[in-house]
């Protein structure tokens, strides 16, 4: 056997017994460090829907079922799953889980195509790279950019943008995980509820000259709602009408009154 030959075997045995030798360590130490699973929280992983949104404020599913398991995360907190798998998680943890009302994200803003442009923007379709530029092209800084970036946040193809520039909800597929809210730089998007019937479709904050040059249907806090409300459900703070909808009654007067047609009724 050649000086060669003996030395490609020493090196080839060298090398195996090195493979071996961390192997074996390598297994030793996954027996020793491994931390154990409570059940439970494997149990509640399967009962989530594993969006891995992260909707329930937590990194995943998985660490959301650890947390509730350790009591520092609500079981209806997953806004995915629903009442129904609230009352799964309920089960297994021995809690009674109450129904509430469902929510879904409504666009306070109704500018769109009736809002006037600044300027021409071309660059990047992003909400938050067009308020980067001198608050956007729009001429109500305070309004729907309607480039799309809560279409793009929501991991369910919940919303569009519609024919009128502003998006739409798609109540059949939204989960109400709230990522669409988040990713909004205007704050556009907030939670309603399916009882709260009447909303002001505006968040502008300017006087009322400023806003009729900016957009016909904005709200121009003339107090005309407000004075016509039998339940003082609606008040005028910083020229923008307010709904308080523990009080309103959704019978439609601020709706019919409005000069702008800025309140709905939906």
């Amino acid at each position: 056997m050649s000086i060669m030959s003996t030395f490609l075997i020493q090196s080839m045995a060298i090398l195996g017994g090195l493979g071996l030798t961390v192997g074996i360590m390598l297994i030793v130490a996954s027996k020793k460090f491994r931390v154990e699973v409570n059940p439970l929280v494997e149990e509640i992983n399967e009962i989530l829907p594993g969006a891995n949104c992260g909707a329930c404020g937590f990194a995943g599913c998985a660490d959301f079922a650890e947390k509730v398991v350790d009591e520092d995360a609500p079981i209806n907190g997953c806004p995915v799953g629903g009442f129904d798998t609230a009352k799964e998680i309920g089960s297994l943890m021995g809690q009674d889980v109450a129904e509430g009302e469902s929510e879904y994200p409504y666009v306070k803003c109704n500018g769109g195509l009736n809002c006037v442009d600044r300027f021409d923007y071309v660059g990047f379709e992003d909400c938050k790279a067009v308020m980067l530029l001198s608050d956007g092209e729009k001429g109500c800084n305070y309004g729907c950019t309607g480039r799309g970036t809560c279409v793009r946040a929501c991991p369910f193809d919940a919303l569009s943008i519609g024919e009128d520039n502003l998006p739409k909800v798609n109540k059949n597929l939204c989960t109400s995980c709230g990522l669409c809210i988040s990713s909004c730089p205007n704050d556009i998007l907030v939670f309603a509820k399916e009882s709260e019937k009447v909303h002001v479709q505006c968040m502008s904050n300017d006087k009322g000259k400023a806003v009729k040059a900016s957009c016909t249907i904005g709200c121009i806090g003339c107090k005309i709602c407000e004075k016509n409300c039998p339940e003082d459900a609606v008040t005028v703070t910083n020229f923008l009408a307010v709904i308080d909808q523990d009080k309103c009654t959704a019978c439609g007067i601020c709706v019919e009154k409005c000069p702008q047609n800025t309140i709905e009724m939906r």
